[in-house]
């Protein structure tokens, strides 16, 4: 007979005892014994015998008795370490999928994958951006080994991780010379991973200029149907608008105002001045005046207004070449004209003197 615990290799016990009266001296027998045992369980420790060649059979009644080979179940722990399998891929409006798993350890080598059974789903599946876990148990696997009693199932989990597609939205750039109309330009540029296919945004670009400067070309976006947030991360970067100064020249004439009077002994007076200019752009509101734009005069005479043109300045950061140009205006004053006339008088001769003091005024008179 012969017992051990499961070790894997086979239990074997070549030893046969003659009892009874047992064989003559000098006689006996050799024996093959062929009884193996390797899983747990019990067999016969089977054997033949060969009678040496002195042995005659005739002299014995040999009885044959087999002994047992038992081999016990091993009870010492033994734990199967399974992780799940895990994938990584990128949201793409496709279905992903992660199967199976790995038996990273067995803490006993004589058990293998082929002594227990797997009886659970190792599989994992996800469309949006996420973590997926497999979220195998213990009670899944079984033992299916009559060597082991005691085995432990550890799992270690692993998942299907889907990330996000990372997506920039752009808003041009855009420059141009200051032309008096917003300066605009609604295109937005996708980059990065992109959308999925199928999916997309719809974009409201507000950002505009008008005046020499840089602003932000300002937007928002609105994702389209089926396009969920959650699967992307959006970054918004604004492009910049820039009007730069207009250099062509301007040229603004200034025409003084003028006038002719007579004169009366009052005071008169001109004021102010006519623009013209050149380019249709600029305007009056484009410039101030820091002159006086006013000529008096009372006696006869030419009274020139003398502007000039550092009178004016370029107020406007719009243009960069704005030339002011002066047309004299003037106050004429013209004189009076007056016609002295003394009477004409007769009388027939009496010795006197004929004489009359009377003069008359005419034309203009005076004032």
């Amino acid at each position: 007979d012969a017992e051990k615990v499961y070790d894997g290799t086979a239990l074997t016990n070549d030893e046969v005892t003659v009892g009874g009266e047992g064989f003559a001296t000098g006689e006996g027998a050799t024996y093959d014994v062929t009884g193996t045992q390797t899983e747990v369980g019990s067999s016969a420790n089977a054997f033949t015998y060969t009678l040496n060649s002195n042995t005659k059979a005739d002299n014995y009644t040999i009885t044959k008795v087999e002994g047992t080979l038992t081999v016990t179940e091993l009870t010492e722990p033994v734990t199967v370490t399974i992780t799940e399998n895990s994938g990584s891929e990128t949201y793409d409006g496709a279905e992903k999928t992660v199967t199976g798993y790995t038996v990273t350890s067995i803490s006993n080598p004589l058990y293998t994958a082929a002594d227990f059974e797997f009886n659970g789903d190792s599989t994992v599946k996800g469309t949006d951006a996420g973590s997926y876990a497999m979220e195998l148990k213990s009670s899944d696997f079984t033992n299916t080994s009559k060597n082991f009693k005691n085995v432990e199932f550890v799992v270690v989990d692993g998942a299907l991780e889907i990330s996000k597609r990372s997506v920039t939205l752009t808003s041009a750039d855009a420059e141009k010379v200051y032309d008096g109309t917003a300066l605009t330009n609604d295109e937005v540029t996708v980059t990065g991973d992109g959308f999925a296919e199928g999916e997309g945004s719809t974009y409201d670009v507000t950002g505009s200029q008008t005046e020499v400067g840089s602003s932000k070309n300002a937007f928002t976006y609105t994702l389209n149907e089926g396009t969920k947030a959650d699967n992307y991360e959006i970054s918004q970067v604004e492009g910049t608008l820039k009007v730069t100064e207009l250099t062509d020249k301007v040229t603004v004439t200034i025409t003084e105002h003028s006038s002719k009077e007579k004169y009366d002994g009052t005071e008169k007076t001109v004021t102010g001045y006519d623009v013209k200019i050149s380019n249709e752009l600029y305007t009056v509101d484009d410039f101030t005046f820091s002159g006086d734009s006013t000529v008096n005069g009372t006696d006869a005479g030419t009274y020139n207004m003398e502007l000039k043109p550092a009178d004016f300045k370029n107020t406007s950061a719009n243009f960069s070449n704005v030339e002011f140009v002066i047309v004299d205006g003037t106050l004429e004053i013209l004189k009076r004209s007056v016609t002295l006339t003394s009477a004409d008088d007769e009388k027939v001769y009496d010795g006197t003197a004929l004489t009359n003091d009377e003069v008359t005024v005419t034309g203009d008179g005076f004032a």
